[in-house]
C-alpha cells in the first residue's frame, strides 16, 4: 500500500542529527548513516534541501539522455554486498516508448535500468575536503538508492548547473512517496517442482536473456532452478574461489564481464581486471576506469552456471546472498552472435564443484 509520508522527523531535525553523526564519524557513508538514524537514505537526502541538494523531475527519458552533457562521470550501482563503480561518458542511452525500461550500452557504461522502480532524484553539490562533489542519486519506492552519477576531475563541470537548472522540480518538497517492499511469495518446495520440465526448458534455451522467463513458467526461485537443474547445467563452488578467480583472469589477462545489480538497475563492467586488493573482508577491483568493492562474507552461494544459446553454451559464475538474491555475476568478455571465449570457459571450468 503506497502513502504520502514525510520525513521521520522534520527536515531540519533529520538533517541537524545527521551532521551531529558525521561529526563523530566522518568517514560514515549515507547509506549506513541513514540505517544508524533509522531512516531511508532518500529521507536523509531530501533533508538536504535548501543546504547542497535540489530534487529534480523524474523524467527519465530526458534527464537520462541529459547525462552525456557532463562527459565523464562515474556511475555507481550497487546492493548490499557489492558496489561497481564504471568511469566513462552517459552515451546511448534509449528508453522504451512505456518508459518502464532503459538501457545505456557504451562500451564504458554499460546498465540496464528497470525504470518503473524509480521513484525520486537528487542533484547534491557537498563541500568535501577534496572540493565539491557533485552527484545525481535515484532512490526508489522504499527509499533505497537505485542509481548514482557523481563528475569527476574529467567532466564537464560547467555543464552541471544548467543541467540542474533544467531538470529542477517545481516543488522542492522533502515529502517522499514511500511504500514498503512487498513481501516475496513464498518459494515452492522442490517436490512441487516439474524438475523434468524445468531441465528440458534450460536445454532448449536459445538466448541467455530468456532464462528469466523460464524460471517464473516454473515458479522457482533462481537458487532453487540451480539445484533441480542437474549438474549439467549448475555445480555450486567454493564461495572462497570467487576472489581466485578473478585474480586468475587478472594474471592471464582474460577479458570478462562483471554484471551487479539491484531490483531496479543492473551496471556491467566489459574489460580485464588489473588491480585487485583485499581490505579486511572486502575484495576490491581498483583500477583506473573500473573499482568493484565486494564484501566477501554477503556471498553464501557460489555456483558455476552453463546457459545452452544459439551461440553455442555460455558459462557464468554467480553469487548469492543468504537471501538468494544475485550479489553479482561473471561471464566471458563477448557480443551477442558471438561464441564464449575459449580462454574464459578454461578458466571457469578450472575449479573444482563441491
Amino acid at each position: 500500500m503506497s502513502a504520502m509520508t514525510t520525513l521521520s522527523a522534520p527536515a531540519s531535525e533529520l538533517y541537524r542529527a545527521w551532521q551531529a553523526l558525521r561529526a563523530e564519524k566522518p568517514r560514515l557513508r549515507a547509506r549506513d548513516a541513514a540505517q544508524h538514524l533509522d531512516v531511508s537514505e532518500a529521507e536523509l537526502t531530501a533533508s538536504r534541501l535548501g543546504v547542497d541538494a535540489v530534487r529534480l523531475n523524474t523524467d527519465w527519458a530526458a534527464l537520462l539522455p541529459a547525462l552525456g552533457e557532463l562527459g565523464q562521470i562515474m556511475a555507481l550501482t550497487r546492493n548490499e554486498h557489492c558496489v561497481h563503480e564504471r568511469k566513462g561518458p552517459y552515451q546511448e542511452v534509449t528508453v522504451s516508448a512505456n518508459g518502464q525500461m532503459g538501457l545505456v550500452v557504451s562500451p564504458d557504461i554499460d546498465l540496464r535500468l528497470f525504470l518503473g522502480g524509480w521513484a525520486s532524484a537528487f542533484a547534491i553539490s557537498e563541500q568535501t575536503a577534496h572540493g565539491i562533489q557533485r552527484s545525481i542519486q535515484v532512490f526508489d519506492r522504499q527509499g533505497t538508492a537505485v542509481h548514482k552519477v557523481f563528475l569527476t576531475e574529467q567532466s564537464e563541470v560547467s555543464a552541471w548547473e544548467p543541467l540542474v537548472q533544467r531538470f529542477t522540480a517545481d516543488e522542492q518538497s522533502a515529502l517522499l512517496d514511500l511504500a514498503p517492499l512487498e513481501p516475496k511469495a513464498a518459494p515452492l518446495d522442490d517436490a512441487e517442482i516439474d524438475s523434468g520440465a524445468l531441465r528440458e526448458g534450460w536445454a532448449a534455451l536459445k538466448d541467455t536473456h530468456h532464462f528469466f522467463a523460464l524460471l517464473k513458467k516454473h515458479k522457482v526461485q533462481r537458487t532453487q532452478a540451480l539445484r533441480l537443474a542437474g549438474r549439467e547445467w549448475a555445480e555450486p563452488l567454493d564461495t572462497a574461489e570467487l576472489p581466485r578467480l578473478l585474480e586468475t583472469a587478472g594474471e592471464r589477462r582474460v577479458p570478462i564481464m562483471i554484471f551487479v545489480g539491484n531490483a531496479h538497475c543492473i551496471q556491467i563492467h566489459t574489460g580485464t581486471v588489473d588491480n585487485l586488493k583485499w581490505m579486511d573482508d572486502w575484495f576490491n577491483v581498483l583500477d583506473p576506469l573500473f573499482n568493484l568493492h565486494l564484501k566477501t562474507p554477503g556471498v553464501v552461494e557460489l555456483w558455476r552456471v552453463r546457459k545452452p544459446s544459439s551461440d553455442g553454451v555460455i558459462t557464468s559464475w554467480e553469487a548469492f546472498d543468504a537471501d538468494g538474491e544475485l550479489v553479482l555475476q561473471v561471464f566471458g568478455a563477448r557480443k551477442p552472435g558471438v561464441p564464449e571465449l575459449e580462454e574464459w570457459r578454461e578458466l571457469a571450468e578450472s575449479y573444482a564443484a563441491l
